[in-house]
């Protein structure tokens, strides 16, 4: 199993989730716009697609926990830490060595069965849900939340997690790319924030389990339930639970736990 090093892609600089842009993030302390959270997972779950190619997009497993910011253009490492035929635990680290993300990833013997559609009524085209607060949080958990319909292809602005696609896995460019995990983990962000508006939040941790590999021109549907919410040294967190299934038969995708600032303190 190899790190590898390459230079951070902040895919998202005009995201609604303006932490990602430079005068909003500068506003609460941060050098400038964040590289998305499920992009710098990407860059730890890379090895395993590198090494494992289909078997990890069928059946792989990452627990990804990130610490610090990661900024547009910084060349970052992954080093590969313990390591067996079928895991790895790994850390990535800035240009001046500071530790930015860790993580834990399983190639699983068997994934565990997944989970059935539920039925959540699908959002209609640009709804936007309430302010998030600790009220609508435990709206939505007890009344359910909206589900969001999703197209994997090959132009979508997830495509790739670095700007020189050369460097991924072939499995994951040219014009029959299956979706990488950016893009995978990226719908969990996409549903969190349309379900309860939030801006700016910040992501901070994902477990996630994928059951089978997503195709060009697959579309998604995504669900969400609402697992936890908390305030902690003056943040206000939020942890939800998210399937991807294909709309197309109705079987799950991948598997996602999330944990987000969903207000950061002196908001």
């Amino acid at each position: 199993m190899k790190g590898w090093t390459a230079e951070a892609f902040n895919q998202a600089p005009d995201s609604a989730n303006e932490i990602h842009g430079d005068k909003i993030a500068k506003q609460y302390g941060f050098k400038g716009g964040l590289v998305p959270g499920v992009t710098v997972s990407a860059y730890l779950i890379h090895p395993a697609i590198t090494a494992w190619g289909m078997d990890f997009l069928e059946r792989g497993y990452a627990h990804v926990r990130v610490g610090s910011p990661l900024y547009d253009f910084e060349q970052f490492t992954v080093n590969v830490l313990k390591e067996t035929e079928t895991s790895y635990e790994a850390e990535l680290r800035r240009p001046d060595d500071t530790l930015s993300a860790n993580a834990t990833v399983e190639l699983k013997e068997m994934a565990e069965t997944p989970p059935s559609r539920r039925g959540h009524p699908i959002a209609e085209r640009g709804y936007v849900g309430p302010a998030a607060s600790f009220e609508v949080w435990e709206k939505l958990q007890h009344e359910g939340c909206k589900a969001f319909r999703y197209h994997w292809g090959s132009k979508h602005n997830m495509q790739t997690y670095v700007r020189d696609a050369s460097l991924m896995p072939s499995l994951l460019t040219g014009d029959n790319a299956f979706a990488n995990m950016g893009f995978i983990l990226g719908t969990s962000n996409w549903v969190l924030a349309s379900n309860a508006y939030m801006n700016p939040w910040v992501h901070l941790e994902t477990y996630s389990q994928n059951y089978q590999p997503i195709a060009q021109d697959t579309t998604i549907i995504t669900e969400m339930t609402v697992a936890d919410f908390f305030e902690k040294k003056g943040h206000e967190f939020v942890d939800a639970e998210l399937a991807l299934f294909n709309e197309a038969d109705d079987s799950c995708l991948t598997t996602i736990k999330l944990r987000a600032i969903y207000k950061l303190r002196g908001m």
